[in-house]
């Protein structure tokens, strides 16, 4: 009895830690945000840096070459997203007096006529909406302005994030075995073995999980390329290449690619030709990546479903912002080995049984 009293005890001790950290995990979240997001590239990193020390390079130039590695990368991706943005929009104004004029004449009158509203668009103030947008107005600047007062220390703030992020990442590079053997001290002996264990089961899967999404997006970086400049699209190499890049944001980044590609096609064809290809391009590409590379390549090793995942996404997102979206589906995968284990204990458990 004394010692069932004692477990109970613990029990209870446990999730009472368990639940405070949680609430400081909410109300630190905007601090804890350049850390996690250091962490998790660290982690990322670690193996390379371990290979290029393997090949007798010393450690702080084994990270030096991971982290620009890194920063490569994200300019790379930004070298591509931002001219392409900035192209389809700058095209997208020059067409927009066509469309609405296309507009009025073909589906206004019918709205007009269904539900007896006038829904015609004025073209003459959306020129002066934009042209106070391009060159500014009083009443512009002033919003302008009163935006930056409000919302400056937000922006101060992001840029702190911005720069603590490279230096947590670097000091984890240096010091990842210590940081990990820093945790594993913490751990009570009694609990040693089994939270190792757990610990092992979500390295394996974000492992997985990890060299999977890379191979999955560097396979539908070259399927959309290749299918967008069949179709004749004059951006389908920066299109299809931004596309497979974002696959790793759940429904946000194929919908992004979408949502280019769609404008690319109204930009670039007169007739509906544009549509029904971007349609078939992606429509097959969605039809691949679920029906064939995730099953073959990426397996069954996260299980969760469309519906978990969508939650997640919300649910970091607001927690964590834009990185919360981009770690949802990660730490999501880690929190279900835990939630595995945890379902099984309780299925042998006494109380489940009796």
């Amino acid at each position: 009895m004394n010692e069932y009293i004692l477990r109970r005890k613990q029990t209870l001790l446990w999730s009472g830690v368990g639940l405070v950290l949680l609430v400081l995990l909410y109300i630190l979240s905007p601090v804890l945000t350049p850390f996690m997001l250091g962490m998790a590239l660290a982690y990322i990193l670690v193996p390379g840096v371990n290979m290029l020390v393997a090949l007798r390079l010393p450690r702080w130039l084994a990270v030096a070459i991971m982290f620009f590695l890194l920063v490569a990368v994200i300019l790379g991706v930004l070298l591509i997203v931002i001219p392409l943005v900035r192209k389809e929009v700058g095209l997208a104004f020059e067409q927009l007096p066509g469309w609405v004029a296309q507009y009025n004449i073909n589906l206004a009158p019918r709205l007009n006529h269904l539900f007896g509203v006038s829904a015609e668009i004025d073209i003459l103030k959306i020129r002066e909406v934009l042209q106070d947008a391009i060159t500014g107005t009083d009443s512009l600047t002033t919003t302008i302005i009163a935006y930056a007062k409000s919302s400056g220390s937000a922006v101060i703030f992001f840029f702190v994030n911005l720069l603590i992020t490279p230096v947590v990442l670097v000091y984890l590079l240096f010091d990842w075995d210590k940081f990990i053997l820093s945790i594993r001290e913490v751990i009570p002996r009694r609990f040693l073995n089994g939270t190792l264990s757990v610990f092992r089961d979500i390295d394996r899967l974000l492992s997985s999980f990890l060299r999977g999404q890379i191979l999955v997006m560097l396979i539908l970086a070259a399927y959309y390329s290749v299918g967008l400049s069949l179709a004749g699209f004059e951006s389908a190499i920066p299109i299809g290449v931004l596309t497979g890049m974002l696959v790793f944001i759940p429904y946000l980044g194929v919908t992004f690619g979408l949502l280019l590609a769609i404008l690319s096609a109204l930009l670039q064809f007169d007739n509906y030709y544009g549509l029904i290809s971007v349609a078939i391009v992606y429509g097959l590409g969605q039809i691949l990546e679920g029906m064939v590379l995730t099953p073959k390549i990426m397996g069954e090793r996260i299980g969760l479903h469309p519906l978990v995942i969508i939650f997640a996404l919300f649910v970091f997102g607001q927690i964590f912002g834009f990185f919360g979206v981009l770690m949802a589906l990660p730490i999501s995968a880690a929190l279900s080995v835990l939630i595995r284990r945890v379902y099984g204990q309780y299925r042998r458990s006494d109380f489940y049984k009796t």
